[in-house]
């Protein structure tokens, strides 16, 4: 496989007719290798327009990585600046992490399985990014030791947006979440707008694996 002419056609065809313009984050794409945060035995797909199973030493962890094209359009939309501290509730293998950190001051990637927490770190290492911290931990809920964030990324889907999670923007913060129960899900950017306020932004319709633990109200509360 041309890696390069594969990484190049992911760009061309792929992520820019889903409405990813913004050069800085297309330039971006080649600066993150891609296929070097892919399982070893899947990189020849670490360029296809499909989500990519975790598997780990051939044990499937039951997680994904994203669809390039969500990632792209999702990083686009945060529009993450400089300054900013970014909390991702899902390493996974470390890509979006990975992206986010180029952009951000520093990144808290949460990650619930051990498995997981260790291959997305030594991705990140070996990729000499060394403004994210992963941390072993169930952030279903966010991670309010080190709250406000000025940015949040949920990895995997929620039913609901919970409000222990958006409290945990920053006035002015962003957060990315893909919202729903299948087949019905919407990918959201919620930005916090005042102490008490937010305005949500939907995206494009998709579908992804849900957060594991994530919050769901009991059916039966009124």
């Amino acid at each position: 496989m041309n890696v390069e002419q594969a990484r190049l056609n992911m760009i061309e065809q792929q992520i820019r007719p889903w409405d990813v313009l913004d050069q800085s984050v297309l330039d971006l794409l080649y600066t993150v290798r891609r296929e070097e945060f892919v399982p070893p035995q899947l990189r020849a797909l670490a360029f296809a327009d499909i989500e990519l199973p975790l598997r780990i030493d051939g044990v499937d962890t039951g997680e994904v990585m994203m669809a390039p094209k969500v990632e792209a359009r999702l990083l686009q939309e945060l529009g993450i600046q400089a300054h900013e501290m970014v909390l991702e509730v899902g390493t996974g293998s470390g890509y979006m992490a990975a992206l986010a950190a180029h952009r951000a001051h520093s990144v808290l990637s949460i990650e619930i399985d051990r498995r997981l927490a260790s291959f997305g770190e030594a991705n990140l290492i070996r990729a000499g990014v060394r403004n994210v911290r992963v941390e072993f931990g169930d952030g279903a809920l966010g991670w309010s030791d080190r709250a406000p964030y000025h940015v949040i990324i949920m990895s995997g889907s929620l039913p609901v947006l919970p409000d222990a999670l958006l409290a945990q923007l920053k006035v002015g913060g962003r957060l990315a979440a893909i919202v729903g129960d299948a087949p019905a899900m919407t990918a959201q950017i919620v930005t916090r707008i005042s102490e008490t306020g937010y305005d949500t932004l939907p995206l494009f319709e998709t579908c992804l694996k849900p957060l594991r633990n994530a919050w769901r109200p009991d059916p039966f509360r009124f």
